[in-house]
This record gives C-alpha cells, structure tokens and sequence, in this order.
C-alpha cells in the first residue's frame, strides 16, 4: 500500500501599493459595502479580537519621554509601534494582523507619518495568505467605516459637508460619504494653516468636478453652521476647549450627521438631552478601552475619541445604556435609524482590526481573480515540524 505525503509547501502572495491599488483598494463605494457586513458581524458577535475581552484595539509600543538607553528613540507626536489582530467571521473567515510604526517626523523626509503592513492568515492553519502594502488598505477602510453612518443616518438630499482638519481620513472619510449621497455640491473646510487646506481644497475642486463650491472658511464654527455632514478629522484644535474641536448645539442645524473618526467635543447637556442620537462604531470597543484605562482615564487621554466620553457617561449613570446605538443593529434593520428630517446624529468611529481584516480579504480575493501579486515561497518542507 502507497501513501502520498502531505503537501507541506506554504506560499503566499505579496502585494505592492501600485497591486494594491489594482486590486481595489481605493474602490470607496464597495469598501463601504464591506465594512457594513463587518459592522453587522460585529453587532451578532462573529468576530475575535485580542485581549480577553475579545475586543482590545490592539497592541502597542511606547517609548519614554527621556530615554536612559543609547538608540531608544523618545517619545514624541504619534511615537509608536502597534500591532492590530483580529478575526472576522462571516463570508470572510479570516484572520489576519495589522501592524505599524508611527513617527510624525516622517513627513519632514516625504514619508506618510505611519507605515503599514497587513498580514492575512488562513485561520485553520495560521499559514500566511498574503503580505500587503496596508496605508491604502486602513486609509480606506478608515473613511468607509464613517460612509456606513451617512449611507443610514444622513439626510437623503444632503448637500453641503463640512470638514475640520481636511487631513487623510477626511479625504477617504468624504470619498465615502459622496458615493452614498451623490447630490452634495457644497464643501467647507477649516484647516490648521491656509496653504495645506488651500491644496486640500484644490484636491478637492479637481477630484470632484461636480462639486459647485469647496470654500476655504476661518473658523470651525463657518464650517459647522448649515452643513449637513460634518467629518471631524483633526486630533487637536486651537479653538475648542481641551484642545478638540468643539460641535457647539446652537451650530449644528436641524438633521446635522456629525462623523467623528478623530476628536470631536460636545457639551454633555447636549448629549443628555434626547436631540442627541448617538451611535458608535461598536459597544464592545468602548467598553474594552473603559476597562483597560479605567475611569481615572478622562477621554481626552484617549485621543478624544467622543465615544469614551459617551461611555463614561454611560458608567456614571449619566445616559442610559440603550441611547448608546451600534451602527451594526441599525445597518442589519434591528434598530432605526433616522426617522426625521430634524434628528441630529452624532456618530462615534474608534476603528478595530476587523475592518482591515474584511477589506484585506476582500482585496486579496480581488487580486488572485485578477492575477495581481507575486507569489512568494515560505518553504517547501519546513525544517522542524
């Protein structure tokens, strides 16, 4: 009798920026289709990431602010190393990691200040599948998270959006929200400096010729007043208090969707009363960061993220657990969503490895259809086994 050995060669693909972008990678309209099947998931439960919870953000590396040792770097603006896990389940049953160093000084030498990799995992036998580039992949996935928020809670006719800190995320977060709702026409833009925001503003003039105005305003109460999508993506502001920008009621008009996938402040009268509808990305996140920091952590230590905020006040009994709303129950019909031209949104984006595992599986699967990558030898045999 015969038996064949097991094959035990491992192969993966390795995908470049430029095979990123082949793949669909920048594809805004189809990532926030599949960021609403991963918020969904998330929302049922079909999902693993890392600490005991389930449901840590992640894994990270800081340095001191005076290092005792020769090459330890020091702390500094977004100094840091982090690795990201997760799995997804659903259609994608995947597994797969997120990681990245940090160093704001990056842009000073032309590169982005954070640099990504994306490894994606059989999740039977924890194999590599594929090694990506992953800027582009988080980039994305980071806009359309939001773009699932305007897809169910924006006015359907919206027309005019505002951004404060037309950065990145801004750019990928409005791409999103523009496919979701084709009439906007108008833009408003409140950036640090006038030259920065004055090319944002260009980029945006010639990526969307539809576009009837993109106006450069002064103050990030211009941009707030009359918009009907507001994209807060800025971690710091000379004008509002702690340093966040500040989303004053008497600012926001009736039906305002206001997305935050960086800081956005708001007074806690107004997030007590029953005009403020708030929904999170997912409940389990914002628990997690609660437990890992603790209540002697205020929010702003949290990178002003509104929903630690929002959970802190959940804790001390200020709001009911119940107007804390996972985007997920309202995407898959399970709660409502906007039921009134005059209901103010606001919408909390924290971001989970989840996301890049769903947009990696989705891309990888778009590459090996379209015979895009190179295709990599791990081993044939390994040597111990």
């Amino acid at each position: 009798m015969t038996t064949t050995a097991p094959d035990t060669a491992i192969t993966y693909l390795h995908l470049s920026e430029p095979e990123m972008i082949a793949a669909g990678v920048t594809d805004s309209a189809r990532c926030v289709d599949v960021m609403e099947e991963t918020l969904i998931l998330l929302a049922q439960g079909d999902y693993r990431m890392a600490g005991q919870s389930a449901n840590s953000h992640g894994s990270q590396i800081n340095f001191p602010a005076d290092p005792v040792h020769a090459g330890m770097p020091a702390d500094g603006p977004d100094r840091r190393f982090m690795a990201m896990p997760a799995y997804l389940g659903g259609r994608f049953n995947a597994t797969g990691v997120k990681w990245y160093g940090s160093n704001v000084d990056n842009r000073a030498t032309g590169l982005p200040r954070s640099i990504h990799l994306f490894i994606l995992n059989d999740t039977v036998t924890g194999a590599p599948k594929a090694i990506m580039s992953a800027n582009l992949l988080s980039a994305y996935r980071t806009g359309a998270v939001p773009g699932v928020g305007v897809k169910h809670l924006a006015l359907i006719d919206a027309t005019t959006v505002g951004i404060i800190g037309p950065g990145v995320m801004s750019r990928t977060c409005f791409d999103s929200a523009i496919f979701q709702r084709p009439g906007i026409r108008h833009v408003k833009i409140k950036g640090r400096s006038a030259a920065s925001t004055e090319r944002a503003a260009g980029w945006l003039r010639a990526k969307y010729p539809q576009l009837e105005s993109v106006e450069v305003v002064d103050s990030e109460q211009a941009a707030i007043e009359g918009s009907d999508i507001l994209i807060a993506g800025t971690s710091t502001s000379p004008e509002g208090p702690a340093g966040f920008p500040y989303f004053k009621r008497e600012w926001l008009k009736p039906g305002a969707l206001v997305l935050a996938p960086a800081a956005a402040r708001f007074d806690d009268r107004f997030l007590t009363s029953e005009e403020a509808n708030l929904v999170i990305d997912y409940d389990g996140l914002y628990a997690e960061w609660f437990h890992e920091n603790g209540p002697g952590v205020a929010y702003e230590d949290l990178f002003g993220i509104p929903g630690n905020r929002w959970w802190d006040m959940k804790e001390e009994g200020q709001i009911p657990a119940e107007k804390l709303v996972n985007i997920g129950d309202i995407a898959a019909g399970r709660l409502p969503g906007r039921t009134s031209d005059d209901q103010i949104f606001l919408y909390s984006v924290g971001g989970m490895p989840v996301e890049d595992v769903a947009w990696a599986t989705e891309i990888y699967l778009n590459a090996m259809e379209r015979g895009i990558g190179t295709e990599l030898t791990l081993w044939d045999e390994p040597e111990l086994a």
